[in-house]
């Protein structure tokens, strides 16, 4: 009989400690100091960007027609096919966390979700670095400086665990960038990190790849 409530009791805290191994978020962990980037209803400070020669998109700001909506607090781009663009915010910014929450409603039948969170990306777009959004994971992947040319760098197969929640639930994301250092925070846990970023600042912003998605919660904390 011991041995019986040994093992269960074992049991038991395997399963409860990876719940006990989760980390709030910096915007859980600190709420002071963020700023809303939804809270401006107008947008102002929001512009649309072509990504990879997109001929689709008319770039522009969100007072222009745009597949992008905010309604509420949920900013929705509609998907339509529009292929891949960027919802750029304005200010560019070197140090910072970026928290921000999105959501996939369910498509029946769609396998292939995809969006992500920018960040240090540079004003034409061809410098970027993500929070790659799939469920297959969230990743850091980016086209950054190496040696002073431009190469792609995909951090899938380092990725801790996949941390994203199906089409329909809400996942949470936090960068910090850091120096040379970004961190990808995912539903509870860092999943990502890398240390050898030589873009020192840029913008942040939105990715859209032609699957509708909702963002929520979208909070800049700038560090000094």
């Amino acid at each position: 009989m011991r041995k019986v409530l040994a093992l269960a009791l074992l049991f038991s805290c395997a399963v409860v400690l990876p719940l006990l191994s989760q980390t709030r978020s910096a915007l859980e962990s600190d709420p002071s100091g963020w700023k809303d980037l939804l809270a401006d209803k107008t947008m102002k400070d929001w512009s649309r960007l072509a990504l990879a020669g997109n001929p689709i998109v008319r770039e522009g700001n969100l007072s222009d027609p745009s597949t992008w909506k905010l309604e509420g607090d949920i900013l929705t781009c509609d998907g339509k096919s529009i292929g891949h663009e960027l919802l750029r915010y304005a200010p560019e910014l070197k140090d910072f966390i970026l928290h921000a929450e999105y959501r996939f409603p369910v498509v029946e039948g769609e396998k292939g979700y995809n969006a992500g969170v920018y960040v240090r990306t540079s004003l034409d777009g061809k410098i970027w670095h993500q929070a790659q959004a799939t469920l297959n994971g969230g990743f850091l992947f980016m086209s950054t400086m190496v040696n002073g040319a431009p190469q792609r760098v995909n951090l899938q197969k380092q990725m801790k665990e996949n941390r994203v929640r199906p089409a329909g639930e809400w996942t949470a994301v936090e960068i910090r960038a850091v120096g040379p250092q970004l961190t990808l925070w995912v539903n509870g846990d860092v999943v990502n990190q890398f240390n050898e970023c030589g873009v020192p600042s840029g913008y942040i912003g939105l990715e859209a790849e032609g699957y509708k998605v909702e963002f929520r919660n979208v909070r800049l904390k700038q560090l000094p």
